[in-house]
């Protein structure tokens, strides 16, 4: 391999440290030679593949789109209304889009993540938002890409995101926030002088005035040699933007909650995941995203616990708190069960909001059955609120034949063998809520779950008035999904076919196509903790 010599001087010495001749000045180094060195060919990334997680980390297989049209799922995505009913269907669907997949034909692996990350934002998932934008090299990026990553960046409270895409930005999807965005990276990266002058021509262009500029010279402010003190207020304001909302979790400044009344719900799952804010002003927020799934139950069990050394709780919050801690550490198992009625806050025949019980869900699995028989219907809910679907099992014995709690372990239990009788099925009294709909909802996740017979199903769907056997576009749809074995479309299919405000308007028939689809492609799991949310949530 060839060594490179140093050149000799001229005459044979070193030359003085003294200003080189113009007609020595090097070559520029063509900007091609140049991006070789800053992201060698072994660091980029390929937009064939894109995504945060593999399937070896929890995510769906590469191809779990399959042969699926990129321009058919584009237009899933941008017309999926979201957040979604069901805490288990946003939780699969977030795993889909933020799965390593690969790009399908007829798309930008750019634009594709693109997609996927707006959808996650519509959810209220910023953070995984914000990943899957993240998964694309900045030389690949396209104007859709620029746009969602900006509010990617805002939801997340992340203004510093930003700065690696700003001089790209400015150059291929130019826009007033990028603009802001390279005057705000000026200050956080230490340059406050050239960021007071990018402001100054910023409102000399009227790029931005009132609050918006004002949160904008505080995030300059905020960066290193930064002096500016810049008082917020928000008297005049009458609409929460990602804008307004991003700066304001950045610099820490309160949103006043009748802001959060003009914005969609995402807005309040975002500040869930804020760590700017204070616990006792996450925590409201926090159980909200808990119920919808974008926080898990050990995430919400932990802001509790982090609640207790905060003195700005309100008392109520401490109370739950000192429960909490009593439902997990109390070595009586009367203490732990008696704690956790005072967390759920209803009467024994009443059933607790469904956030209390994802918060609950652990402790509700460290109770003995023979402890809390008179609970066991909400026992085995806030189980498998958290997925413990074993664990619920093993309350079978004793819950009460045709109540609730029997009728989520019939479609939770994962060890289930055989087939339940059109007489098992005609004993479910629909327990508490909307007992004809809870009757016909089970009915539609028994049969999506292949636990009752063909006769028994034909039966029943007559006795029940479920048409099972309709058919439409989205029905075709997703079966075609479902044969060609690509979990992330029928994820995709099985999400819109839940357009609805709440469980109150989910047709059992859709219920029981979506829970089939989901079981066909290897999503049994996910299939059964749906089918079992719908008799918890109706």
């Amino acid at each position: 391999m060839a060594t490179i010599q140093p050149l000799p001087a001229p005459d044979g010495s070193i030359p003085p440290l003294t200003a080189t001749p113009a007609a020595d000045t090097p070559p520029a180094i063509d900007p091609a030679v140049l991006a070789q060195y800053e992201m060698p060919a072994s660091a980029r990334r390929s937009l064939d593949r894109v995504g945060p997680i593999g399937s070896g980390e929890g995510g769906l297989s590469a191809d779990a789109f399959g042969d699926a049209e990129g321009p058919y799922l584009e237009t899933l995505m941008r017309r999926l209304s979201a957040p979604l009913p069901s805490r288990w269907m946003s939780i699969l669907l977030r795993r889909a889009l933020v799965s390593r997949v690969e790009t399908p034909v007829g798309v930008n692996g750019a634009d594709f993540a693109a997609e996927r990350a707006w959808l996650l934002l519509r959810m209220g998932e910023s953070v995984a938002a914000r990943a899957v934008v993240q998964g694309v090299d900045t030389g690949n990026y396209t104007p859709k890409l620029y746009q969602v990553a900006m509010n990617a960046g805002l939801a997340a409270g992340d203004p510093g995101a930003l700065c690696p895409l700003v001089e790209g930005a400015m150059q291929r999807a130019p826009a007033r926030g990028w603009t802001m965005a390279q005057a705000m990276c000026a200050g956080l990266s230490g340059s406050p002088t050239q960021a007071g002058t990018l402001i100054t021509a910023a409102r000399r262009r009227n790029v931005a005035s009132g609050v918006d500029m004002l949160l904008a010279q505080k995030v300059v402010g905020a960066g290193g040699q930064g002096r500016q003190a810049v008082t917020i207020e928000w008297d005049s304001v009458d609409q929460l933007t990602s804008w307004r909302f991003g700066l304001a979790m950045a610099t820490g400044v309160a949103v006043p909650d009748a802001l959060y009344r003009t914005v969609g719900v995402q807005a309040t799952y975002w500040r869930a995941l804020s760590p700017a804010m204070t616990i006792a002003d996450r925590l409201p927020a926090a159980d909200a995203a808990a119920a919808q799934g974008v926080l898990s139950s050990a995430a919400l069990v932990d802001l509790y616990a982090a609640a207790e050394a905060d003195d700005s709780v309100q008392s109520a919050v401490a109370a739950t708190v000192q429960d909490l801690r009593t439902a997990y550490a109390d070595r009586n198992a009367e203490g732990r069960m008696t704690a956790l009625r005072s967390i759920w806050g209803k009467a024994e025949d009443a059933w607790p909001s469904y956030a209390r019980m994802v918060l609950t869900a652990r402790a509700a699995a460290r109770i003995p059955p023979a402890n809390g028989e008179r609970d066991a219907d909400r026992m085995v809910a806030a189980m498998l609120s958290a997925g413990l679907d074993r664990t619920a099992a093993r309350w079978r014995g004793t819950v009460a034949k045709g109540g609730d709690g029997w009728a989520m372990i019939a479609l939770a239990d994962p060890d289930a063998t055989g087939r339940l009788s059109y007489g098992d099925l005609a004993a479910y009294s629909g327990g508490r809520g909307d007992s004809a709909l809870k009757q016909r909802l089970l009915f539609a996740g028994l049969a999506g779950l292949g636990r009752l017979s063909a006769g028994d199903i034909e039966r029943a769907a007559q006795a029940l008035a479920v048409p099972i056997g309709t058919e439409n576009g989205w029905t075709r749809a997703l079966d075609r999904a479902a044969r060609a074995g690509q979990p992330g479309t029928v994820a995709l299919l099985a999400a819109t076919g839940m357009q609805t405000a709440s469980w109150h308007g989910m047709p059992p028939e859709a219920l029981y196509r979506i829970v089939a689809a989901l079981r066909a492609v290897g999503l049994e799991g996910e299939a059964r903790m749906i089918a079992a949310e719908a008799i918890a949530r109706a």
